[in-house]
């Protein structure tokens, strides 16, 4: 829309301005010309103020029953008493004529057209004027002149009306310039803040709507919210990796100090060795795994083939537990782009957590079907299930359900989060729910487009 975009509302923004400020410089003009006190008492020689041309014309124009109308609501109005002078110096309705009129009148019998004169009794404005009926006359209208103040030395000094004009232009630029700028200043501060380490740095912003800069402070929130979630799970992680290996590391010692001291038995003391150490070794593995790069998807492989082997292994793996894993899949192919055994890894791990888990003498159901444009495997166990509040922390790194299994038994709690780096890896999604049966992994892939 065109009221939320920056540039939009900064060209119209400055355009008003310039639109403001000539309306207001030709309104406050046509404004101070025709105020009843405005004269040319400034440039004497030039034309009198719109307010005197058209008192003038109307003293030229009007009807001899009009007239005297219009110079009695011309005194109670603007307070302007105005004379109609004869070629003898009479006022045309016999009034007496106070000091200076005749003085005005005698002047412009004379070739000038108009005169004023600025007395101490107040100001006369003089002008030859022409009525049909009287023929020639001398028109002079006194009135006082203005209360010293603002309105008045705007009227007088063009400079001071400039100069007005350049303030609250520049107000309203300010204004207007502070209104588009506060969001960048609040980005500005926020980055700072969190650079400085403040990793709950936000922006106050409205939800949607707005212009750039809330959509720019949206993303900022945005990618704060993420790097905060990064470091925190980077310092989790590297307290999980410190956690996981000093219970090996103090077996590889223990077992090293008994090999030195217990020679006799040295060859079981060292077998304890090495199994210690090729346990530091898969995890490690498994550590790298979880942690792998984003990589370049080179090659193409039948979803369905895939998941029908690596159900068969399962199957075979599950029947000492007498546990057994039903496949189920009506499409033809279904290809997708991957990198080695990415996908391989990541549906053995999904497939032996859904075994591990679910109890003997029951199913582990896979299916893959195709929705639009990617294809979703559901694989559901007959396992307990995980507390909802849980769900999402089944793929973090070293997590457990169950916090009192070993090691050995229960493994390390990185086969999820391993599953969740390469589907994601291959622009897709895992989610895990609980069902009437137990739990479920789905996996969403795109579909590869030749």
């Amino acid at each position: 829309m065109i009221h939320s975009r920056l540039f939009v509302k900064i060209f119209l923004g400055f355009w008003l301005v310039s639109i403001a400020i000539l309306g207001s410089w030709l309104i406050a003009a046509k404004y101070f010309e025709s105020m009843p006190q405005a004269t040319y008492r400034n440039n004497p020689g030039g034309p009198p103020p719109r307010f005197m041309k058209q008192l003038i014309y109307d003293l030229q124009n009007r009807s001899d029953a009009e007239l005297p109308i219009l110079l009695e609501r011309i005194r109670k109005k603007h307070q302007y008493d105005i004379y109609l002078l004869t070629q003898e110096d009479v006022d045309l309705y016999g009034r007496e004529l106070p000091v200076g009129i005749k003085e005005i009148g005698e002047k412009l019998h004379g070739r000038l057209r108009r005169v004023f004169l600025a007395t101490p009794q107040g100001h006369l404005f003089g002008h030859k004027i022409y009525r049909s009926e009287q023929g020639p006359l001398n028109a002079v209208i006194a009135f006082q002149p203005p209360t010293p103040g603002l309105m008045d030395a705007l009227g007088r000094n063009l400079w001071l009306r400039i100069f007005m004009a350049v303030v609250v232009s520049g107000f309203i630029c300010f204004a207007l310039s502070q209104a588009m700028t506060n969001r960048i200043k609040q980005l500005k501060l926020a980055s700072r803040r969190l650079a400085d380490g403040n990793l709950s740095t936000r922006i106050d912003v409205r939800d949607r709507g707005g212009d750039e800069t809330d959509e720019l402070a949206r993303d900022f929130n945005s990618m704060a919210e993420r790097v905060e979630h990064q470091v925190k799970s980077q310092k989790r992680l590297l307290g999980d990796v410190s956690h996981e290996l000093r219970s090996p590391l103090a077996r590889l010692r223990i077992a090293l100090a008994l090999a030195q001291e217990d020679r006799d038995n040295s060859t079981r003391h060292l077998q304890r060795i090495d199994h210690e150490a090729t346990r530091l070794e898969e995890l490690i593995a498994q550590l790298l795994s979880s942690q792998t790069a984003e990589i370049r998807m080179e090659e193409h492989i039948d979803l369905g083939a895939l998941l029908t082997e690596l159900c068969a292994d399962a199957n075979f793996e599950g029947e000492p537990a007498d546990k057994r894993v039903e496949y189920h899949c009506e499409l033809d192919e279904a290809v997708v782009a991957t990198h080695e055994d990415l996908l391989k890894k990541s549906f053995e791990n999904i497939l032996r957590n859904a075994l591990k888990y679910t109890p003997g003498s029951s199913v582990v159901m896979a299916t893959l079907t195709q929705v639009d444009s990617e294809y979703v495997v559901r694989i559901e166990d007959h396992g307990p299930g995980v507390a909802e509040a849980e769900l999402d922390k089944l793929f973090e790194e070293f997590y457990r359900v169950d916090t009192a299994r070993p090691r050995e038994t229960g493994g390390y709690g990185l086969g999820l989060a391993i599953a969740r780096r390469a589907i994601e890896q291959h622009q897709g999604s895992i989610v895990a729910e609980n069902t009437e049966n137990g739990l479920a992994i789905i996996v969403s892939l795109p579909a590869y487009i030749d």
